[in-house]
């Protein structure tokens, strides 16, 4: 064989192309405004948001989940496994070195072997280094390259995204547990000033001052506030539990004592919509995606056009031990191969064709990612503006309905008025209450919302 002919696919490769479509993320645009505001200033959110609470227990929640949950774990195994794959494909771009040993010993039998020339015994040693290299003409091991280099860093934006989620998981339980302990004190105050009631009642009907329908009044409401007690502590429970879980801990090595009281509620302000979609990890993941799918038209169309290989073997082979390091038992051979298809039946077609539909159908998921990503912001926000609302339409309420509990009371000392005027203007205050409270809790789960549809911190 003429050496000359090797230089052939190598000349070739000085000239290699890539086929299918360099990748370019399709144009984006989220708007110059929200609908929910006309307030488009940035505010940096910090990486650890969630410290814009003031809260050192749910600081500490926050941290222990990023250290412990396991689903997290998991993802984190998942973009180191998509990393090690990215090694796998990298590898085509080279050639491959392999070291090759046997040793034979034959004997074949006497009363078969009737040549006097032939030797019974045969023996052959031979060790060699073998050379393989697939040029990649069309960029076929490039594209795959792309790809599965695409494919990793959307994994680890899926890994960010996951980590977002967790934290803001962890805001929304650790403050609808917050909530249920507000809700838990104002249910025992009440049963507090409602035992009081009862045992008034109680003794103007033991005394012969009432005829009992007060008092039967008065346990009617003790009691029912006692089931608003038992419904608050199993809500409470219930989020108890989800945050251990989610801190990777058993719900029996798992106590948050109550707390009353949070600091103010921070500002959280939602900037461009341009800016969300740039800095949210799931719309990068999703746009990484596309740029892993659309890699896949190169390597369908490179099935189209011949593959080449370059082979080369060098090494020793001798009949003998001690010839074997002569140089006399050297041996090298060098090779070219090409494959190139000729029918096929249309599947190469078809997989084309399968690899376009597919971009098609991620570059749709890719543009519905960005509109779920707007559509969070401004749930958030509406959330955000009709909470307040209602938070001071509650307080309102609140200081009216203290105010016609306490005359409710005075009529009913005066005689003016039935012990179930009473009654009603005291359920009005206790729903009230509970009301706000559960307000104050929501407002405070819209802001992690708000946070987490914004993309966390700014990174």
């Amino acid at each position: 064989m003429n050496p000359r002919l090797l230089l052939l696919p190598t000349a070739w490769l000085l000239g290699s192309c890539k086929l299918g479509p360099d990748f370019k993320l399709p144009a984006t645009s989220g708007g110059s405004h929200w609908k929910e505001t006309r307030d488009t200033t940035a505010k940096l959110l910090p990486n650890d948001w969630w410290k814009l609470f003031f809260d050192v227990k749910l600081n500490q929640l926050v941290a222990r989940s990023l250290a412990a949950n396991n689903d997290l774990a998991a993802a984190k195994a998942r973009v180191e496994t998509s990393r090690a794959l990215v090694g796998v494909d990298r590898a085509r771009l080279f050639p491959t070195l392999n070291v090759a040993a046997s040793a034979s010993i034959d004997r074949a039998s006497g009363h078969v072997t009737k040549l006097p020339f032939m030797q019974l015994t045969n023996e052959d040693y031979r060790g060699s280094f073998k050379l393989a290299y697939d040029p990649d003409l069309w960029g076929r091991n490039r594209r795959l390259l792309e790809g599965s280099t695409a494919q990793a860093d959307a994994s680890a934006a899926l890994f960010d995204a996951q980590r977002l989620g967790l934290a803001t998981e962890v805001v929304r339980q650790y403050f609808v547990l917050r909530g249920l302990d507000a809700q838990e004190a104002v249910v025992k105050d009440t049963l507090v000033s409602r035992k009081e009631a009862l045992d008034l009642q109680q003794s103007k009907t033991d005394a012969g001052l009432s005829d009992g329908l007060a008092a039967s009044r008065a346990r009617t409401e003790l009691e029912l506030a006692n089931n608003d007690l038992a419904v608050v502590q199993r809500q409470r429970g219930s989020a108890e539990h989800a945050l251990a879980v989610l801190c990777g801990a058993r719900p029996a090595d798992f106590v948050l004592p109550p707390m009353v009281g949070h600091p103010p509620l921070p500002t959280i302000r939602a900037g461009l919509p341009t800016s969300v979609l740039l800095r949210r990890p799931d719309v990068r993941a999703a746009g990484l995606h596309l740029q892993a799918i659309n890699a896949q038209i190169g390597v369908a169309q490179a099935a189209f056009y011949p593959s080449f290989n370059l082979l080369g073997e060098a090494g020793l082979e001798s009949l003998n031990t001690a010839n074997f390091l002569s140089a006399e038992s050297r041996i090298l051979s060098l090779g070219a191969g090409a494959v190139a298809p000729v029918f096929d039946a249309g599947a190469n077609k078809s997989r084309l064709a399968a690899a376009r539909s597919n971009y098609d159908e991620a570059l749709a998921e890719y543009r519905q990612t960005l509109l779920v990503a707007l559509r969070e912001v401004e749930d958030a926000l509406v959330d955000l503006k009709g909470l307040a609302r209602s938070r001071s339409a509650l307080e309102a309420a609140l200081a009216s309905s203290k105010d016609s509990r306490q005359l409710s009371q005075e009529r009913y000392n005066q005689g003016l008025t039935s012990y179930l005027e009473v009654v009603d203007a005291d359920r009005t205050v206790l729903q009230t209450r509970l009301a706000l409270s559960a307000v104050d809790a929501q407002q405070r789960i819209s802001l992690a919302a708000l946070a987490k549809a914004l993309g966390g911190g700014w990174k």
